[in-house]
């Protein structure tokens, strides 16, 4: 039809919907026994990431010159839904490891790419990213943390917040102020690793949701690291990390995908099940008509994030007319109210079981809520939206 090169309704291929089935079997098999557990306990899904790693699915973005996957931006995507399914907090390692790593990815020497794309794609490592800090938050350019120049090293000295699988991940790629006079032109990122003398780590934050994803405190004491770690040039740091964000934003949305996923299906096959007033409660036409508000809000959301996802990997192949700024943050923003109202709706579907801990759409709403939050909040995406509007 005329103009159709211009409609972005992006239908995964075979080999899309062949490695969905594949994580689905996995997720249900390996990682949602656990999920309730780990939740419970607080404790990381080891058992996750053991899976993950035996399967090669872990950090599945990683180009394939560097030992990974070479999987596209849908890939990683699909990928995350369908562990956040059932695990919300398992689906960060794929999610957290790509966050952490594509700042290399886009900007880093080829030195850095192998030293440290190599032991992720191995499952040897994993990789975490320092933006926020206690002062800093929304306003990003606003960190304190420093990065001085000495001779063929930097020295690093800040502390880092809500930083997620920390602790737990070997690399992590901070952000740290070289030129304070230059605001975020004078920031420049870093790779520290989890032994570089003076790297430290608070205790794991008390956590709404997502629980079994460690977020503690990073603190760099005089962390003196090579002048070699810095990803790209001084000053280019800001840059970088927005960039980052135009392509991570979206793998939030498909977590957010798989956690409404999760709610609805649970949802529906309980309304099936459940009887009042001698019939199924999914025969009631109130019970029907919000089922279908759920499928008809999740489905909105996949298709904006898979519309996102095919635009993140046409810019990343050199395209510069995707707008990627505006659907990554829309894509974001979408599906996570989205999967915030459609946990919450199944929740109320199973009544008082919904919320008790016996059942799992409790967990899954508390999970939801964070990525309305984490990332950029919602607030913050529709300003984006706003000043990048196609």
């Amino acid at each position: 039809m005329a103009g159709s090169a211009d409609f972005d309704l992006y239908r995964p291929s075979e080999e899309h919907d062949m490695l969905r089935e594949t994580v689905r079997a996995l997720a249900e098999a390996k990682i949602a026994p656990f999920a309730a557990a780990v939740d419970e306990e607080a404790r990381f899904p080891q058992e996750a990431l053991d899976a993950l790693v035996a399967s090669d699915l872990h950090a599945v973005h990683v180009p394939e010159e560097y030992g990974g996957a070479g999987a596209d931006a849908l890939a990683t995507v699909i990928v995350i839904e369908e562990i956040a399914r059932v695990c919300a907090s398992s689906s960060l390692i794929p999610a957290v490891n790509k966050l952490g790593s594509l700042p290399v990815i886009l900007s880093g020497s080829e030195n850095l790419k192998k030293t440290y794309l190599g032991p992720l794609a191995k499952g040897d490592a994993m990789f975490s990213y320092c933006l926020s800090e206690p002062d800093a938050g929304s306003d990003a350019g606003g960190m304190k943390t420093k990065a001085v120049r000495d001779g063929d090293h930097y020295v690093l000295n800040g502390v880092k917040r809500w930083i997620t699988n920390a602790g737990v991940s070997e690399y992590y790629t901070v952000m740290a102020v070289t030129d304070p006079d230059k605001r975020t032109k004078g920031i420049s990122a870093f790779v520290v690793e989890k032994g570089d003398e003076g790297v430290s780590f608070g205790a794991p934050e008390k956590k709404l949701g997502i629980k079994g994803s460690p977020t503690r405190e990073v603190y760099l004491d005089n962390v003196r690291i090579p002048a070699d770690r810095l990803i790209g040039e001084e000053g280019t740091g800001f840059a970088t990390a927005m960039k980052t964000l135009d392509h991570t934003r979206i793998t939030i949305a498909a977590q957010a995908l798989g956690i409404a996923q999760g709610a609805l299906d649970y949802a529906k096959g309980y309304v099936q099940e459940r009887k009042q007033f001698g019939k199924p409660i999914a025969d009631f036409q109130g019970v029907q008509f919000m089922l279908a508000d759920m499928a008809m809000k999740l489905e909105a959301a996949r298709q904006l994030t898979y519309s996102a996802a095919a635009r993140s990997e046409r810019v990343s192949a050199g395209s510069a007319k995707e707008d990627l700024t505006f659907f990554g943050a829309a894509a974001k923003c979408f599906a996570s109210d989205a999967a915030m109202e459609i946990t919450t709706d199944a929740v109320q579907l199973l009544g008082g079981y919904g919320y008790t801990r016996d059942y799992p759409v409790e967990r899954m709403m508390r999970d939801a809520k964070i990525t309305q939050i984490y990332e950029g909040t919602n607030q913050v995406q529709r300003i984006v939206m706003a000043r990048n509007l196609p």
